[in-house]
């Protein structure tokens, strides 16, 4: 092990025995003083703005100049009005019923043991994320709420941004009495913690990661604990021949431009080849400024679309760019979504019902709408107030992952001294 190595492991090794010896103090928490904590936190957060928006403006002017994407620039980006959102995100996860102690089910066996599994924190929780700087306070009010200790590692280009929301995070519980180490920073860019962090068994219990394939599939490939995570979000939007003109349009443009650069925005159009109205569709969207890379099919159709390459359907641009392509009606869409979707966010525009609940069975999607943006791909549109990630994966918890997706049960017993035979 390398001298930077071994220093990183012993960074990781502390934060997380603070971590731990947090987690049981907040596991224990009653859920009036972490809600009235977080409460505090967004206060602070609000009365902070000015300071915030000061670091996030150092990060932006040294992102700018390392010539990140436009993409990237808006997710780093905050202003008074996304602070004041964050702010209200964390109010609105402090409201939230308290999954903690909530009895999943309870049954009585014929010899009289009363069995019930209940819901308790997981523990450790470690984000790696890049980027959102909005994510360490979305994080560590989910963590708090539900009784976790969290590590927070964010990307370098949010460095600053993330240690003043950071602080205000600790500050406000300690001045709640609840301890500070509940919710830490990895106070370093260095890429080694990310290595010690993915190898802290019995440390950490659980990764979640939220940013590019690139530190997904390292986290993926090289994690020895647990790891909830998503993919790309390859997102697909189907519009039916029985689509309503207006909706579909109004629905495919809100998808792909209301923000480009999120998890939940379409990045690939089907349209039913029995559709009237697809040139109109495809105006609708090119005329936001989004550049269409069009099928054959199409092509022909709208000779000045740009020719979609096979690898526009395994893209997520996250920029103002969509695939689009005729598919044959709902067996079409299905096909093709079955064979490029990342299973985050897929839906359909359509007024047959028939067709639209088929497609809402058969798509094997974290999120699956009919008649709705895929833009609706987030925690707090989903009541949840806010989100730790959107898992796409099959195990645990899917969707948008929130206060609950952030506990495990065990099983209590309740006997009268009766003894195996």
């Amino acid at each position: 092990m390398t001298e930077h190595h071994a220093i990183s492991k012993g960074l990781v090794a502390d934060l997380g025995a603070r971590a731990r010896a947090a987690a049981v103090t907040l596991a224990a928490a009653p859920t009036p003083a972490k809600q009235a904590a977080l409460r505090h936190i967004a206060d602070l957060l609000r009365a902070a703005s000015a300071e915030i928006e000061a670091a996030n403006a150092a990060d932006m002017a040294r992102a700018t100049e390392a010539g990140l994407s436009n993409a990237m620039l808006d997710r780093l980006r905050l202003d008074a009005k996304r602070i004041a959102g964050m702010a209200d995100g964390v109010a609105a996860v402090a409201a939230l019923a308290d999954p903690v102690g909530g009895v999943i089910d309870t049954a009585e066996r014929p010899n009289g043991l009363v069995l019930s599994r209940v819901r308790v924190p997981i523990g450790v929780i470690g984000i790696i994320y890049e980027s959102r700087p909005n994510v360490t306070a979305d994080a560590a009010a989910l963590c708090i709420a539900s009784g976790n200790a969290v590590i927070l590692r964010g990307g370098s280009e949010a460095i600053e941004s993330n240690r003043a929301i950071h602080a205000i995070f600790a500050k406000g519980l300690a001045e709640s009495g609840l301890p500070a180490d509940a919710a830490q920073l990895v106070p370093v860019t260095d890429r080694a913690v990310v290595g010690a962090m993915l190898t802290a068994e019995g440390l950490i219990d659980m990764i979640v990661p939220r940013g590019g394939k690139s530190l997904v599939a390292r986290v993926q490939a090289e994690a020895r604990v647990p790891v909830l995570a998503h993919l790309d979000g390859i997102n697909h939007i189907f519009v039916h021949a029985s689509a309503d003109q207006a909706m579909a349009e109004s629905i495919v443009v809100n998808a792909k431009m209301r923000r480009t650069g999120v998890c939940g925005a379409m990045e690939t159009l089907l349209i039913d080849r029995a559709y009237p109205h697809a040139e109109a569709l495809v105006a609708a969207l090119a005329a936001t400024g989004c550049e269409v890379r069009a099928d054959p099919s199409l092509h022909a159709l709208i000779p000045g679309l740009v020719p979609a390459s096979d690898a526009d359907w395994d893209t997520e641009y996250l920029e103002a760019i969509a695939s689009a392509k005729f598919v044959d009606g709902i067996d079409g869409a299905l096909a093709h979504i079955a064979a490029h979707s990342s299973h985050h966010t897929d839906a359909i525009v359509a007024e047959d019902a028939a067709v639209a609940e088929r497609f809402l069975a058969a798509v094997d999607s974290a999120i699956v709408l009919w008649n709705a943006s895929t833009q609706f791909a987030d925690g707090g549109e989903f009541g949840l107030g806010a989100e730790i990630g959107i898992a796409t994966g099959r195990l645990h918890a899917r969707g948008p992952v929130a206060l609950e997706g952030l506990t495990t049960y065990k099983w209590i017993g309740r006997g009268t001294g009766q003894t195996r035979p």
